[in-house]
């Protein structure tokens, strides 16, 4: 991914949203051309020269201290993914294509860490990677997301924009749909090496355009906890908790935890899911009539 162009979106993106007014700026005239802050605004916010603004919008983020990007930061409102992000587009600014992040895995998860999702029996979990590929579960993690695991190659972001049973799934699908693209687009930021992840946007990009749109809006945000809603087909509506750790020593790697509120009818569904997948279980291991 060009980076010039990462930072020269996202930045025009950021100041279009912010009006004069949201920025404690007087408004004179009415005959604005633009809609957000003008340049001029947002150097004369982040005590930075226009010249210089202009240049930074303009993609070149090379040399830009940390004070410089955390005064844009605050002249442009961002929250703590947007700034983040800022950040890592200037490191990317910074670095060569040799000088990469480790890559994120991208096979098998480690025989151990299989072992810690075996070990979780009350909650779904599901270890995978900041490109949405999922690599592994626990018996109830793989049942909960069934009809992401039914793929050859499950990935979450396939599953919500490509699969008709995504809006079906996911009673909050715009919203799901936002988070993913918006998870997508930070991890854009912190590897713009990652060529799976350039031919994922790229895939996505081609076949859909609601990806394409919200791909369009430069939108980051951190998605480590919160409450999913999920419509399953054989339990049918769940409302669960979620959270979601980075793995440090397996970096691109998280392990993502699910639980309902107690004596809740999410908690029973869940206790169903887990009946329904121990006896499939067993119905797929059970031995056949003719075998030794």
């Amino acid at each position: 991914m060009d980076n010039r162009s990462e930072v020269r979106e996202f930045l025009r993106t950021r100041r279009a949203r912010i009006t004069p007014e949201q920025a404690g700026l007087p408004a004179y005239g009415g005959n604005r051309r633009v809609s957000g802050l003008r340049r001029e605004e947002v150097a004369m916010l982040a005590g930075v020269s226009v010249d210089y603004y202009t240049r930074l919008e303009r993609g070149s983020l090379a040399g830009a201290s940390d004070t410089v990007l955390e005064a844009l930061a605050r002249a442009l409102q961002l929250d703590d993914a947007e700034s983040a992000h800022l950040f890592d587009l200037a490191r990317a600014a910074n670095a060569s294509p040799t000088s990469r992040r480790p890559r994120p895995k991208t096979g098998e998860v480690r025989p151990t860490l299989q072992r810690v999702l075996d070990a979780i029996t009350e909650a779904p979990a599901i270890i995978s990677t900041n490109r949405t590929d999922y690599l592994a579960a626990n018996a109830l993690g793989r049942a909960l997301y069934s009809v992401v695991f039914a793929a050859p190659q499950p990935n979450g972001a396939r599953f919500a924009f490509l699969d008709p049973a995504a809006q079906e799934f996911y009673p909050d699908w715009d919203r799901v749909t936002q988070d993913v693209v918006a998870a997508l687009r930070g991890e854009a930021g912190r590897n713009p090496y990652d060529k799976r992840l350039t031919d994922l946007v790229g895939e996505l990009s081609t076949r859909s355009e609601r990806f394409r749109t919200l791909w369009a809006a430069h939108n980051v945000r951190h998605h480590r906890t919160g409450v999913k809603r999920l419509h399953h087909p054989i339990v049918g509506a769940l409302e669960l908790s979620f959270e979601a750790m980075e793995l440090p020593a397996d970096p691109g790697l998280k392990l993502s935890i699910f639980t309902a509120e107690p004596n809740s009818v999410s908690a029973d569904a869940l206790k169903m899911l887990a009946s329904w997948a121990a006896t499939a279980d067993a119905a797929e291991h059970a031995p056949q009539v003719g075998d030794a």
